[in-house]
C-alpha cells in the first residue's frame, strides 16, 4: 500500500470559515502524528542514526555492479518500475549531525528508502531494511530519507525499531518530488554511477530486498 502525505487545502474563503479551515487540519495532524507540521522541531540531542560520511564514495567492500547499459529486467511486482535516471541534484542534511549531503553524489551500490513516522507501511518495512544493512555489512550504502516528518517522532520510531543506518532529512519532500513520486513507501536501487536502476513503490520485505539488490546491483545478500 502506498500512503500519501495529506495535501494542504488550496481553497479561499472569507472570515471565520477560513480560520476554521486552517486551524482544524493543524489540530488533526498534531493529534494523529501526520506530517512535519506537528510536534517538536528541536534539532539537538542524540539520535540512533549513523553519520553520513562516505555516502559519496562506493562502499569499500562492494562488488562490481552490473553493466549500466544492460536492459531492465521484469519487475518483482506490478509496482516495481525500472527507471535508469540519475539521482536529482538536491542537497539534504544528514539526520545525525546536520552535515549537508549532495544526493546526486551518492555512489552505490546503494538502497535509498523514503520513510516517515506517520507512514504505517514504512514502519512495517524498516526492520527489513536494517537487516539488509546488517547482512551486507559494508558492501552497500543503506540510506534512509526521513520525509515530511517531525524529528522527535522519527527518532522515537528509530529507537523502537533499532535503526542505525544513516538517514537524510527531507521535510519539504524535495527529493520525493525530484524522483517524480508523491507517496510512501518508496525505495530506490542505485549503482556506482549514481544511476537509479530500479524504483520500487510499496512495502519491501527481506526476500524482495535480497532479490532486487542481487538483480539490479549485482550484490548477493546472505539469507
Amino acid at each position: 500500500m502506498t500512503v500519501q502525505a495529506p495535501a494542504a487545502s488550496t481553497g479561499v474563503m472569507p472570515g471565520w470559515r477560513r480560520l476554521l479551515a486552517v486551524a482544524v487540519p493543524l489540530l488533526v495532524l498534531a493529534g494523529c502524528g501526520g506530517g512535519a507540521g506537528g510536534g517538536s522541531t528541536t534539532e539537538a540531542g542524540a539520535v540512533p542514526f549513523a553519520d553520513c560520511a562516505g555516502l559519496t564514495t562506493a562502499p569499500p567492500a562492494s562488488t562490481a555492479p552490473p553493466d549500466a547499459a544492460a536492459p531492465p529486467t521484469d519487475g518483482v511486482s506490478p509496482d516495481a518500475t525500472p527507471t535508469g535516471t540519475s539521482l536529482p541534484a538536491i542537497e539534504l542534511a544528514c539526520f545525525a549531525d546536520g552535515t549537508p549531503v549532495a544526493v546526486d553524489a551518492i555512489r552505490g551500490p546503494a538502497v535509498i528508502n523514503f520513510w516517515a513516522s506517520w507512514c504505517e507501511p514504512c514502519r512495517d518495512e524498516l526492520p527489513a531494511l536494517q537487516r539488509l544493512a546488517d547482512r551486507t555489512d559494508g558492501q552497500l550504502h543503506l540510506v534512509g530519507v526521513n520525509t515530511w516528518d517531525d524529528r522527535d517522532r522519527a527518532v522515537a520510531i528509530a529507537e523502537d525499531l533499532g535503526l542505525s543506518f544513516p538517514s537524510l532529512v527531507d521535510r519539504d519532500r524535495a527529493l520525493l518530488l525530484g524522483v517524480e513520486r508523491v507517496g510512501l513507501p518508496l525505495t530506490l536501487f542505485v549503482d556506482d554511477r549514481g544511476t537509479i536502476r530500479h524504483t520500487y513503490e510499496g512495502t519491501v520485505d527481506d526476500v524482495t530486498l535480497a532479490e532486487l539488490v542481487q538483480r539490479e546491483l549485482g550484490l548477493p545478500v546472505a539469507r
